[in-house]
């Protein structure tokens, strides 16, 4: 790791958060926003039900392959550039689908908007660089915890504009508010002195890529060709392949893609197999809510709630994993993250068994999601602090890259296996085949176990000592740059 003389502290500390925060939420509204529309784009592009459901499932693979990747890059040539070029990016991914409504320049544009979501691990690294250790923290909890808010303020928003607005308006509202993002970036967010040595892994990157995007185009679409199907079967194998060849060439080149010994400390892999864990949980509560409130009454559990009361369903969890970042914070601060982290799981299973129980009024349904939306803020603050201090300060932006993707990851695993749960356990309603209440509460239990398997692994983290990590501000003592620890424990 190079280190040049530091850059002063952010002059508004304060602004500065907060930009980054809002960048956080604006990027993470972008993977739900079509969300709502998705049923109605056959008739508004021609476009068949398959090809609609490109427009989620491109932005899960481009911000899989992106985030780790630009977070390396950031490391290397700069946190801020490469955050600005992000939002760059999901602009233009926002103008494509302002401008079209062919599916083809749509799923293009979504493609873009998706590559956006390294922004969150960028913010992080930056945060983590330039504030005082005192402040590091609660600054990455809100930070970590935008990737949820969005999520739930996505849905009510996007349901709102597509009943009072032309479709294509939420594009140009996107595409001018990440114009807005990157002028307060540039005016507020300083750059980050802190860099990586050596050369980009570009070899890395595309084994890494190709990896990735062979397992989650099977998990994404293997409900649709089969699981059994050779594309599906051939795809899972090709990963496999890909992942332990890339593997082999990683750990032999002198500036890896991702650092697999340190990846494979205990400290950093059990938390990343936390977040995949996590992710899982999370989303079943996003993808489900909605869905079930618009059920209608003849199924004799659905409430026939309009596309905008359900969107208005995940609003309350959303402004609850506002509130809880800071509280996370302190506990983390007090207690250390893996007290955060295991705590944040159980609060999810208990959401969980709250929605199981639950599931005939409209009140209680959102009272089980925000008991899982306040888990997840809790989880999504403790998951960057637990791995900022397992990693070296100068690989930070890809450490909390690969982190994020894990998420990513596990996100794609619950679509899969909610999609294959309301798809085989159906019966007529009013004449149209429905999801059983069966089918439902079997999604909550599924979630819920896996937030019990996250609590598990977090239980078995390493317990966290001075020195395990680096966090905050660099100072200079006795003419060289350091960073402060964080500990775990009061």
């Amino acid at each position: 790791m190079t280190a040049p003389a530091p850059a002063a502290a952010p002059d508004h500390p304060r602004l500065a958060v907060g930009v980054l925060a809002f960048c956080g939420v604006v990027v993470a509204i972008m993977q739900t926003i079509v969300v709502p529309l998705l049923p109605h784009i056959p008739e508004l592009t021609g476009a068949t039900p398959a090809a609609a459901s490109w427009l989620v499932t491109v932005t899960l693979l481009t911000g899989a392959v992106f985030t780790p990747v630009l977070g390396r890059v950031g490391d290397m040539y700069g946190k801020r550039r490469v955050l600005v070029a992000s939002l760059g990016v999901l602009v233009v991914g926002s103008v494509l689908c302002a401008v079209s409504s062919h599916i083809g320049v749509l799923i293009t544009g979504r493609a873009l908007q998706g590559a956006a979501i390294a922004v969150v691990p960028l913010g992080i690294s930056i945060l983590r660089d330039e504030l005082p250790p005192e402040r590091v923290l609660s600054a990455v909890a809100l930070m970590s915890s935008t990737m949820g808010i969005g999520a739930a303020v996505g849905l009510p928003v996007a349901a709102v504009v597509i009943e009072n607005f032309e479709w294509h308006t939420m594009f140009w509202v996107s595409g001018a508010i990440g114009l807005l993002d990157i002028l307060l970036v540039l005016r507020f967010v300083p750059e980050s002195p802190i860099r990586s040595r050596g050369r980009f892994d570009a070899l890395g990157a595309l084994g890494l890529t190709a990896a990735l995007v062979c397992l989650l185009l099977a998990v994404t679409q293997g409900g649709g060709w089969g699981w059994t199907s050779g594309r599906t079967l051939g795809l899972l194998a090709s990963a496999v392949v890909i992942a332990l060849v890339w593997g082999a060439y990683e750990l032999r080149v002198r500036t890896p893609m991702v650092d697999l010994r340190v990846s494979a400390r205990p400290a950093v892999l059990l938390t990343n197999i936390a977040a995949l864990l996590i992710g899982f949980a999370f989303y079943a509560n996003s993808l489900v809510t909605a869905q079930m409130v618009q059920e209608p009454k003849a199924t004799g559990y659905g409430l026939g709630a309009s596309l905008v009361v359900s969107g208005l369903c995940m609003l309350p969890g959303g402004v609850t994993m506002v509130a809880l970042s800071p509280v996370s914070a302190r506990i983390s601060a007090k207690h250390g993250p893996k007290t955060s982290l295991a705590l944040a799981a159980g609060i999810i299973a208990v959401g969980y068994v709250v929605r199981y129980f639950t599931s005939h009024s409209l009140w209680l349904i959102i009272t089980g999601a925000t008991v899982v939306a306040a888990g997840t803020a809790i989880a999504y603050s403790a998951l960057p602090a637990l791995v900022m201090r397992g990693v070296p300060v100068s690989e930070t932006g890809a450490a909390n890259g690969l982190n994020t993707l894990m998420r990513s990851v596990g996100q794609a695993f619950c679509s899969a296996t909610v999609a294959a749960v309301l798809a085989n356990m159906t019966f007529l309603a009013a004449g149209r085949p429905a999801p059983t209440l069966g089918a439902y509460q079997l999604v909550f239990l599924i979630a819920a176990g896996a937030a019990l398997l996250a609590l598990a692994v977090t239980l078995c983290l390493p317990a966290g000592r001075a020195g395990a990590g680096t966090v905050g501000r660099k100072r200079r003592s006795s003419g060289r740059v350091r960073a402060l620890p964080i500990q775990e424990g009061a």
